[in-house]
């Protein structure tokens, strides 16, 4: 048995057009998934679906604002138009800014919130509904961050909303589990992205190696290994509500 098999499952990836969505995207499709390529930049989301393809995968890119709930609607109504089902949610859309707290306006506050938390929230919401009246179980995976945890300088905003992911992802673990829907989140250590390359100060890199036991950044291809694992049934179907670290050690360092 294929523990990895992910073939005949549906897998939609909101924010599937980043870096770190992107390649974990690659690694469904790779394993056997229909892809949705989910995001705003329809010229990136075309070159994750390349990317599917050329790994053996069969992808199709469709636009919708995570923060929207008729855009998730339209979504969810596209991809079953599609493919007839939806098994896996991967929410990966993300807003930083490294602005220091007592600058921080409720603008900017709620501008990080609504992408961060509410498209979450919504999604979950709006797909899970759907899992659960399929009836055949299902797997949403949340990406988190390292920051929702120790509280970091420079991303209060984003250490907060990324905290409050965890939460959901635990609440909505315990309220979908008697259907068979796993809610599980992945929490990644650094891994220089676009929304993160602003704060990567040579002070601020130096400190975060200082406290990351491997002594580099993460490879976004470390994180094909979790998603891949978190969104098979015959891998992890007994693992829900669980906060999958892959951070080169940082979570075990007191900061």
């Amino acid at each position: 048995m294929n523990l990895f098999d992910l073939s005949g499952k549906t897998a939609v990836v909101i924010g599937g057009n980043s870096t770190l969505g992107g390649t974990m995207a690659v690694a469904l499709g790779a394993h056997g998934a229909d892809v949705a390529v989910v995001g705003r930049n329809a010229e990136k989301s075309e070159e994750v679906r390349r990317r599917i393809e050329e790994a053996g995968g069969k992808a199709k890119v469709f636009s919708a604002d995570a923060t929207k709930a008729d855009d998730l609607k339209a979504l969810l109504a596209d991809v079953l138009a599609w493919t007839g089902r939806v098994d896996i949610l991967m929410n990966a859309p993300g807003k930083n800014s490294p602005t220091p707290f007592f600058e921080l306006t409720m603008e900017e506050w709620d501008s990080i919130m609504e992408v961060n938390l509410k498209g979450v929230v919504q999604a979950c919401q709006i797909f899970g509904k759907h899992m659960v009246d399929q009836g055949q179980g299902g797997s949403i995976i949340n990406i988190s961050s390292v920051s929702s945890e120790p509280p970091l300088s420079r991303v209060f905003t984003y250490s907060a909303s990324k905290a409050a992911v965890n939460n959901v992802t635990k609440f909505l673990a315990r309220e979908f589990a008697p259907s068979r829907v796993r809610v599980n989140a992945i929490i990644p250590g650094f891994f220089p992205a676009e929304q993160n390359r602003k704060i990567l100060s040579p002070e601020r890199t130096e400190s975060i190696l200082s406290h990351t036991p491997m002594g580099r950044f993460g490879e976004a291809e470390e994180l094909q290994g979790a998603a891949v694992y978190l969104a098979s049934d015959k891998a992890s179907g007994f693992v829900t509500g669980s906060l999958l670290r892959v951070d080169g050690g940082f979570g075990s360092m007191t900061i």
